[in-house]
């Protein structure tokens, strides 16, 4: 809590002094840190049920059940059920609302706070598109999804085996299509044989697996998907060929574990404050 309310009154003050709509605190504050809902669930829960417990053996109450005939496995249930609940609820959380969360807390982040974060890639710019071939961009345009000195690499193995060169290269939007201007194609049959077409002062269409979405880059991008946006993620990725998706693998795994302590230290919280010891 501490930290929240330090960190956000450094980013008010950068806040209000950017071009913003003027919006007030608490209309901000929620989409700040919809992360932190999570957390002080996972916090809160096993403190709250470790002090309840506690009370109960100080006052002997815990002796009393089990005297009674209660076993212990049904003292925990009333925990595991409240646990196992609360578990569920973070799973969903952390699959799908506090994704969308953090895309509206970056979101006013990256407009208004820390501006240079909202990167694109713009210069040397190396993606696959599938196995075996391999785009390359000189210098990419944000603007109006153009680029310059475009290239496409095909291979078989090692080997290059048809190359497809544009001076210029346009995002159709209407046709989702990349529109290539005065290029030339090179094909290499083998070692001695060499087909070359030159397309000056053309067009050519033509359908990859790219788009403008792929330029850009945001610092904690992943967080910012769905998990079913983020396994659509990895899977296109390794369609591509690319083994650029070890962040958006980490943050998959990371959403399914991080709920799972708030379970495991009900559990072994619970079991600690339930001793009664002798001469308190």
């Amino acid at each position: 809590m501490i930290s929240v309310i330090i960190d956000f009154s450094e980013r008010w003050k950068i806040y209000r002094r950017a071009d913003n709509p003027g919006r007030d605190p608490a209309g901000i504050l929620p989409q700040l840190y919809p992360v932190h809902l999570g957390l002080a669930m996972a916090l809160i829960h096993p403190d709250r049920g470790d002090l309840f417990t506690s009370r109960l053996a100080f006052n002997s109450e815990v002796i009393s059940i089990l005297n009674a005939g209660v076993s212990f496995n049904r003292f925990m249930r009333p925990y595991l059920f409240s646990a196992g609940l609360l578990t569920f609820l973070y799973l969903l959380g952390t699959h799908f609302f506090i994704p969308w969360g953090n895309t509206h807390m970056l979101r006013i982040i990256y407009t208004y706070i820390q501006k240079d974060e909202n990167k694109a890639k713009v210069r040397d710019v190396h993606l696959f598109v599938e196995p075996g071939k391999k785009v390359y961009i000189g210098y990419y345009s944000k603007g109006d999804s153009s680029a310059r000195d475009f290239r496409i690499e095909s291979f078989r193995g090692q080997k290059l085996i048809h190359l497809l060169k544009a001076d210029r290269a346009e995002w159709q939007d209407s046709t989702q299509k990349w529109r290539l201007y005065d290029y030339e194609t090179r094909s290499f049959e083998d070692s001695l044989r060499e087909t070359f077409h030159i397309g000056l002062g053309q067009q050519l269409d033509t359908v990859l697996n790219i788009d403008p979405s792929d330029f850009v880059d945001y610092s904690g991008q992943q967080s910012m998907m769905s998990t079913v946006a983020l396994v659509r993620h990895i899977h296109k990725q390794k369609i591509r060929g690319s083994g650029n998706f070890r962040k958006y693998s980490l943050e998959l795994h990371r959403r399914t574990a991080a709920p799972l302590p708030l379970f495991i230290l009900t559990i072994i919280g619970m079991a600690i404050a339930a001793r009664k010891v002798r001469g308190e």
